[in-house]
């Protein structure tokens, strides 16, 4: 863990823009890391529960971009933006998240895919540039309902995946 220049520890620093998401997905990593990065599977699983997305660009790499739409389910359209800004298959991705290129209030996210037995867990920290800006997501957006909900979506899709491979 890295310190400040006065000894606290850096997480305790920013815990108040942050949002940590973790779940056990019951898969191999390899696998949940390539549902989390190929653009074929992303639209079968990204967002909240009701939500659909439309990609509109796709560049799987460092200073690559995916632009996407996410669809509610109640017809509101969410532009959206990432940009990744480190990959370290299958072990680690951090992005920027934000609605457009250059979003001022694009936030940061760090994804890391680490084994559990047979399983993978995966943890989605989120570091937002101010706590209003966290806090705005949380009450206004459910960030955190929001992403649990995505990571469910994600191990159903990956458990399908599974299931699927097991009877080819």
């Amino acid at each position: 863990m890295s310190t400040t220049e006065r000894g606290t520890s850096a997480r305790s620093a920013t815990a108040d823009r942050e949002i940590v998401i973790s779940r056990i997905i019951d898969a191999p990593r390899e696998l949940v890391f390539e549902a989390f990065t190929d653009v074929r599977h992303l639209s079968g699983w990204w967002g909240p529960e009701g939500f659909t997305t439309t990609t509109r660009a796709f560049d799987f790499r460092v200073g690559g971009a995916w632009d996407f739409v996410m669809h509610g389910p109640d017809g509101t359209d969410y532009q959206e933006w990432i940009t990744w800004t480190e990959l370290v298959p299958p072990a680690r991705i951090a992005m920027l998240h934000g609605e457009r290129r250059d979003d001022p209030n694009a936030f940061e996210s760090v994804l890391t895919f680490e084994p559990d037995g047979t399983a993978t867990r995966i943890e989605m920290h989120t570091l937002f540039p101010t706590r209003e800006q966290r806090d705005e997501a949380v009450e206004k957006y459910h960030a955190i309902e929001a992403g649990r909900q995505t990571l469910n979506n994600l191990a159903a899709y990956v458990t399908e995946m599974v299931r699927k491979g097991a009877e080819d």
